[in-house]
């Protein structure tokens, strides 16, 4: 991993540790991963949060901090090859992303149904998980997800944002990341191409399309509350894919379009993003 974005990373392992938010590793029946598995201090059901391609549990760890605080339980995974998770050793395609993902959830949540919350192809991983397992999925929260069905122009199109090359180009990225650039953006932006250029990266990008995604007639058939969280200022994912939630999703889900959210608004309103999550898993 690349040394600025791998010290970020251990400093937030270390943050959270401080607010009782340990790590573990978890060998389930396809990988091994590591995991934010913490009881915590609240009354709210348990609470899944699934990072972005690229990125990692430990992003969240101010939004992670916040809902420790609420919930009776939070699990927060790295995704294969993300964050402090080692390698899967094969190929990390969308179908095995998928498959490893169910697998790890239905271990790690167990019998009492959790809300499922994703962010970009966590989001995306929410949702196949919410359809394959809706027993075990008390509410779903999707926040700026992937997993729209779109032409094959569309999937060129949203996948070639992520060939990066330069710092210029890492820059460009950042800015589609944060409703407002960072004061370390800079710094961050020479780190991006390398961490987008990893083989578990490449693979699901290579391999990404509608073919291993639910159905639109899953999406409509959804039965559990439904929370999707498009930010005004999203610059990465296109409209088309706000377009197809807005068609396919059932009428009870709840699309907010909040100002000052960018593709991550656990960066931009941790606080906020927080919020929202609570008050769905109230109402469940």
């Amino acid at each position: 991993m690349p040394l600025l974005i791998h010290a970020f990373e251990r400093l937030g392992r270390r943050a959270l540790r401080k607010r009782g938010v340990v790590g573990r590793e978890v060998a389930t029946g396809r990988a091994r991963l590591h995991v934010y598995d913490v009881r915590g201090g609240g009354e709210l059901p348990p609470i899944v949060v699934l990072h972005g391609i690229g990125s990692s549990a430990t992003a969240f760890a101010p939004v992670l901090a916040r809902l420790a605080k609420r919930t009776s339980r939070l699990i927060a995974p790295d995704l294969p090859g993300h964050g402090f998770s080692p390698e899967l050793g094969r190929r990390l395609t969308v179908a095995e992303l998928l498959a490893t993902m169910t697998s790890a959830l239905d271990e790690l949540i167990g019998d009492q149904p959790a809300i499922v919350v994703g962010n970009s192809l966590g989001g995306a991983i929410a949702l196949h998980y919410a359809v394959r397992r809706p027993q075990r999925v008390r509410a779903l929260a999707m926040i700026s997800p992937a997993g729209a069905h779109g032409s094959d122009d569309q999937w060129r199109a949203l996948t070639a944002q992520f060939a990066l090359r330069t710092a210029r180009d890492g820059l460009g990225f950042v800015d589609k990341l944060y409703a407002k650039r960072p004061w370390f953006g800079r710094l961050l932006a020479r780190d991006i191409p390398a961490l987008m250029a990893r083989p578990c990266v490449q693979d699901i990008l290579a391999t990404a399309g509608n073919a291993d995604l639910p159905r639109p007639d899953d999406v409509r058939a959804l039965a559990m509350p439904t929370l999707l969280v498009w930010g005004r200022e999203e610059r990465l994912l296109p409209a088309w894919v706000l377009d197809y939630f807005r068609a396919h999703l059932p009428a009870h889900a709840v699309v907010d379009q909040p100002a000052g959210y960018g593709h991550c608004p656990h960066f931009d309103d941790p606080s906020g993003v927080a919020r929202r999550i609570c008050e769905l898993a109230a109402t469940a």
